[in-house]
């Protein structure tokens, strides 16, 4: 295990501890995005950040920003760390939280250990990176990488627009189109994301880390099943034409076929809406409708899955299927996946990789330049529920290699 860390857990477990306790009542651990507990949490964030010296503000797209200037003027590119810090309802500590909290700290590192740094370093918490009441996610990721689609600032929760909420923490939702520079020194030199892996996989493995190399695609498909509503008493059973009897099939099919192994790489499906019509106890189902999510690590799976639900459909009487949306993989910068590895490895921590199934913001943040994860392990895999925990020194372990990557890429191009 590494000696002389530079992170300290007891500082940590101090932050997460302020954080946890801005939580709506009766509903651990909740702190919405756009509600009165969120500008709570949002005020402590700032403060903490201030109390590191960092430079404090809020971009366009309602992100808090904490810079920690570099030494070089030459030095173009800001290296930049965090996650978010809103929540699921009856949501988890960890979730988000660790990424900015292990960036924070990893300021507050460098800064007890004398470590001057060449490139700008900011801190950032990302504004609604879960879903939030407009029903979108990722606001402040894909605002800053400036592919937030403009339509969604008419959105509205409660009275009020999007628009209106950006402005209510700080942004400016009229300056959103372009790619967000201004927290920024010029191009974007990296950035490093701490999460929580929301898995077992790291637990199982008996691992410290995991160092994500993608996170996958996910695509949802529509498959209706058409079948012939009918009295549940009278029609004989081998008269019938039970949708919910071909759905039923198509499901334990599509679970088989994620199932099947790829050569390792990270792929799943999951039939998560259901709805059967005419949804009465005595009338044969006439009508059945799904959503089919998948993920994938490499694009070639997709398409081939894609394919081969197309054609099982076509092959099934009274099935039909679509793809009502389609996002590709996106793969982590090979150079930083180096570095964390190289500072793992220095450290004798231990890890393996591994693909996010989960979308997060650096997929975004990938957009504008190198981008890369780390996963601490969860345990028992639980996540977006109250019983999510992960250990402090499993953070801090993460935050160490971080740190030490921020110090190696900071002079690779001195």
């Amino acid at each position: 295990m590494m000696r002389n860390r530079m992170i300290s857990e007891l500082r940590i477990a101090a932050d997460f501890d302020a954080l946890a306790a801005l939580t709506d009542p009766g509903q651990p651990w909740t702190r919405r995005s756009f509600t009165p507990m969120f500008d709570r949490g949002r005020d402590w964030v700032s403060r903490a950040f201030a109390d590191a010296g960092l430079t404090v503000r809020t971009d366009a797209a309602g992100n808090m920003i904490g810079l920690r200037p570099g030494s070089d003027p030459a030095a173009r590119g800001t290296i930049l760390l965090g996650s978010h810090t809103d929540t699921v309802p009856g949501g988890g500590r960890f979730d988000g939280i660790a990424g900015v909290i292990a960036a924070l700290e990893i300021t507050r590192a460098l800064d007890e250990a004398g470590v001057t740094l060449r490139h700008d370093l900011a801190v950032v918490d990302f504004l609604a990176e879960e879903v939030s009441g407009f029903g979108v996610s990722c606001i402040g990721s894909r605002g800053m990488a400036g592919i937030m689609p403009s339509e969604w600032l008419d959105r509205t929760w409660e009275g009020r627009s999007l628009r209106e909420a950006i402005t209510s923490v700080g942004g400016n939702p009229e300056a959103l189109g372009g790619a967000l520079s201004e927290p920024l020194n010029g191009p974007l030199r990296a950035y490093l994301e701490l999460h929580i892996e929301q898995g077992t996989r790291l637990e199982r493995a008996g691992l410290d880390l995991g160092l994500v190399r993608a996170i996958a695609g996910i695509t949802r498909i529509e498959i209706t099943v058409k079948g012939r509503p009918d009295h549940a008493g009278t029609t004989p059973m081998d008269a019938r034409d039970d949708a919910l009897v071909t759905a039923a099939l198509l499901v334990g099919q599509l679970r088989a076929e994620g199932a099947r192994t790829r050569d390792g790489r990270h792929f799943t499906t999951t039939v998560g809406e259901f709805e059967i019509s005419p949804g009465a106890a005595n009338v044969i189902p006439g009508h059945v409708r799904m959503l089919v999510d998948a993920r994938a690590e490499a694009r070639p799976d997709m398409e081939a899955f894609i394919a081969w639900t197309v054609d099982l459909a076509e092959a099934t009487p009274g099935v039909a299927a679509r793809v009502i949306s389609d996002n590709p993989p996106v793969p982590m910068d090979e150079g930083l996946l180096a570095a964390l590895t190289a500072a793992a490895d220095a450290g004798g921590i231990s890890h393996m990789p591994l693909t996010s199934g989960a979308g997060h913001d650096a997929a975004y943040m990938a957009r504008l330049g190198p981008a890369a994860m780390v996963f601490v392990p969860s345990k028992d895999g639980r996540s977006h529920c109250a019983e999510e925990w992960t250990e402090i020194e499993q953070i801090a372990l993460g935050a160490e290699v971080i740190a030490r990557a921020v110090i190696a890429l900071d002079q690779q191009d001195a």
